[in-house]
Parts: C-alpha cells; sequence; structure tokens
C-alpha cells in the first residue's frame, strides 16, 4: 500500500514508545542482565520474547512471579525506573525523522498520542529530553494495571482520550504484539523497522497496513503537494 495514502482518513495518530518513537529497545536487555546478576541470577535466553508487549507492571509482576522475588511489584518498577532514568535523560535518540514527522503532523491538526508499556515516568523523561512532550495530546503508559499488548486496552483508552473513533486511528508499533493490539483497536497499523524485532521482520509486514524504515519516507511522500 502506497505511504502517500496513509493519512487519509486519519484524524488521530498513536505511538507505541520503545523501538518505535525513541530508539531504546537494546538498551532494556541490559537492563534486565544487570538487575538479575545484581540478584545473582542469569537472564535466560527466553526472557526478552516471553515479555514482549507486557506492560511495566505485568512484567515486574513476570519478573516477581517466574524469579521468585520478595521485592514487590512497585518495588521492583522503582528500581527499573531508576536504573534507566540517565539512559533515557542523556543516551537515547528518536527515531530517524520522528521529529520532523511530529511537525508535519501537527501542521495537519492530527491529534497526537502515546500507548506504551513504558512506565509513565520513563516516557515523560525522554520525551521532555528531546523537548517533544508538548506534541502529544495524550499519553497511555503501562505503570497501571491495564492489559498489556496485544490486548486493544492501552490504543482504545488512547482513542477514547483523543476524542476519536478508533477507526480513524492510525497506530505506529514495532513489535507484532503492538501490531495486533492496534488491529484489535480496529486502527490502521503501520510497522516500524527496529533491529531488536528484526527476527519478526515479515510477520510485521504481513500484519500491517504499512511498513517504513524512518519517518522521513512518509514525509518525502508528501514533498510534491
Amino acid at each position: 500500500m502506497s505511504l502517500r495514502g496513509i493519512l487519509d482518513g486519519i484524524e488521530g495518530v498513536i505511538f507505541d514508545l520503545d523501538g518505535t518513537l525513541v530508539d531504546s529497545m537494546g538498551m532494556w536487555k541490559q537492563i534486565d542482565i544487570e538487575f538479575l546478576g545484581g540478584l545473582g541470577l542469569d537472564m535466560p535466553e527466553d526472557l526478552q520474547r516471553s515479555i514482549e508487549g507486557r506492560s511495566f507492571y505485568e512484567t515486574a509482576l513476570y519478573f516477581k512471579e517466574r524469579f521468585g522475588l520478595s521485592a514487590s511489584v512497585s518495588e521492583i518498577m522503582d528500581t527499573w525506573n531508576e536504573m534507566a532514568a540517565d539512559m533515557y535523560t542523556n543516551r537515547i535518540p528518536l527515531k530517524k525523522g520522528a521529529s520532523d514527522f511530529l511537525d508535519f503532523l501537527k501542521s495537519r491538526d492530527i491529534r497526537i498520542g502515546i500507548s506504551t508499556s513504558n512506565s509513565r515516568y520513563l516516557t515523560d523523561i525522554i520525551l521532555n529530553a528531546h523537548g517533544i512532550r508538548d506534541y502529544f495530546d495524550c499519553i497511555r503508559a503501562g505503570c497501571n494495571e491495564i492489559s498489556g499488548k496485544p490486548a486493544p486496552d492501552v490504543y482504545l483508552l488512547s482513542a477514547q482520550d483523543l476524542k476519536l473513533d478508533p477507526k480513524n486511528c492510525l497506530v505506529f508499533e514495532d513489535l507484532v504484539a503492538g501490531i495486533l493490539a492496534g488491529k484489535a483497536a480496529g486502527m490502521k497499523v503501520c510497522a516500524v523497522k527496529d533491529d531488536f524485532s528484526e527476527y519478526q521482520l515479515e510477520e510485521k509486514q504481513r500484519l500491517s497496513d504499512y511498513y517504513i524504515s524512518n519517518y522521513f519516507e512518509i514525509t518525502d511522500s508528501f514533498k510534491d503537494e
């Protein structure tokens, strides 16, 4: 499907955060290694795939139950927030072309939201670090007890926040679980290239309505208007 028609009938765009709007997925693998290492545990090979799509809260609960941790879910989340704060403030870049694309959406009066499995704390940190917080009309984060992706809940709540019909929303996602969540919410979905999920490439392209390597591909497609 041509990218030129990607915004036809679209009144709202909703972004996932990690791996979609910011280039942060590799960092979380390192945090998991360090977190478990501090407890004298090795990271299982299947861990990253086991937690894909889970909300921040669900992931903390999963760690607590799988590894028999004495810390509470809140304490685990607080530890991860502390471990990631410096990286989110100083070291994680936006995806290529993301800033220009946000400008482009605003110029068209398209409402913009975020639906992330990450914590609200880290979401605010990185949006403020890049000076893009004011672009977003709503933010839904995964630090509360709502179902993670591929359940559509977080996307449906974002559409509600934006006061839009889900069918008039376009989702950007980097993982299959997120793509399935967007489709289950009745939204169009554009998959975004990310090295962390390269093994899912064919499935991402099959399940989504569009696929991009970077956001310049979209803005460039409108330059001859």
